[in-house]
């Protein structure tokens, strides 16, 4: 039992190392592929002038548009390198297992329980970010901004609503984790609070995604914590899709850091949101995406802010929101803000990861 407990161990070692690694060289090797693309038909980014840039004018327009008007014509959708891979990676070992045993029934790690709904829910936000960049680059939608925030919104619903029919119906999940006090039972409720968490994240992740490396460097940090969180809970296939993930991220970041030869864009940054909300459902602890993805609530949290005070008081609090624009209006440069961003992920997502180590090894009893 103990060598077969060990062989097993290693294996997934195995498995982990082997996705991340051909997740990052496949996307390195899509990625010159993709660029040529990007230039070729002229899929470049606009500086948009719609509400989400009008937090603070100048003289010479919006703070943000201002700030990043060199960026315009930047090749944009460079996220679809990223879903692209783990795609790729994902159906490369789940075909060859339906016919061979051994090696690809032990590398796949497509299952009904743990991967179809994340992979599923990854592409249907790629292929809507995609829609919103294009309208983008060609000026379509409200001032030439791509699709409205409300129809973005009823979107991610509707994405979470199969999320949450798919969890309640065929998974049988109804409960609800809360860090210390254990596991509470919500009955159908469960299935709103799937909605809103999947809506929250989504919506977060499109606000983060505004400086170059920025919502790649976050995303990364919170794929590891959550990482973790799957592998310790024994769900290996989840822990092999998210390190398929985080390989790509790691590759798709070389070349999206500060000075960015592509931008993620909405293909990038809905698909890896609404998978997050997916993820953190799956593990059953939703309420640690409060500490893992402490940026998210800072960034979401900003413009919320920002509107609601414009509304009751006439006034903004911010400069410019989402919030690392009104740390730009402030004199930080591009790549202090992204670094100061990225350390405080990194030790929110250390926080929650304690909480969560801590918490499962709380007997019931104390409970």
């Amino acid at each position: 039992m103990g060598l077969n407990s060990e062989i097993f161990s290693v294996l997934n070692v195995v498995r982990i190392f082997v996705a991340t690694a051909l997740a990052f060289f496949v996307a390195l090797l899509i990625t010159p592929v993709w660029t040529k693309i990007l230039h070729k038909y002229k899929l470049g980014k606009q500086i948009r002038t719609d509400t989400a840039f009008k937090s603070l004018h100048t003289e010479g327009g919006p703070i943000a548009a201002k700030l990043h008007q060199a960026k315009e014509g930047t090749p944009t959708m460079g996220g679809v390198v990223m879903w692209t891979t783990v795609a790729i990676l994902t159906i490369g070992f789940w075909l060859p297992a339906l016919y061979f045993d051994g090696f690809w029934t032990r590398m796949n790690f497509f299952s009904r329980s743990q991967t179809w709904l994340p992979l599923g829910v990854m592409i249907f936000g790629a292929l809507l970010g995609a829609l919103d960049d294009y309208m983008g680059i060609l000026r379509v939608g409200p001032k030439g901004g791509g699709l409205r925030m409300s129809y973005r919104i009823l979107l991610y619903i509707l994405a979470g609503a199969v999320g949450a029919w798919w969890f309640y119906f065929k998974l049988g999940f109804n409960s609800v984790n809360f860090p210390f006090l254990g596991d509470f039972l919500i009955g159908w409720w469960y299935i709103p609070f799937f909605v809103f968490t999947i809506v929250a994240t989504a919506f977060s992740a499109n606000e983060t995604d505004g400086l170059d490396g920025l919502a790649g460097g976050i995303f990364l940090t919170m794929f590891g914590a959550y990482a973790v969180i799957a592998f310790d809970q024994g769900r290996m296939d989840l822990v092999v899709f998210l390190s398929a993930i985080m390989g790509s991220l790691v590759a798709f970041l070389w070349f999206n850091i500060y000075p960015a030869r592509f931008f993620m864009g909405d293909t990038g940054s809905m698909s890896l949101g609404v998978t997050l909300g997916v993820v953190a459902m799956l593990t059953n602890t939703p309420f640690l995406l409060i500490p893992i993805g402490i940026i998210f609530f800072i960034e979401s949290g900003s413009v919320i802010i920002q509107l609601t005070s414009k509304k009751l008081r006439g006034k903004k609090i911010f400069l410019s929101t989402p919030i690392h624009h009104h740390f730009e209006a402030l004199g930080w440069h591009e790549t202090q803000v992204t670094m100061r961003f990225w350390m405080i992920s990194a030790v929110g997502a250390i926080i929650g990861l304690i909480i969560f180590l801590v918490d499962s090894k709380i007997p019931p009893l104390f409970r």
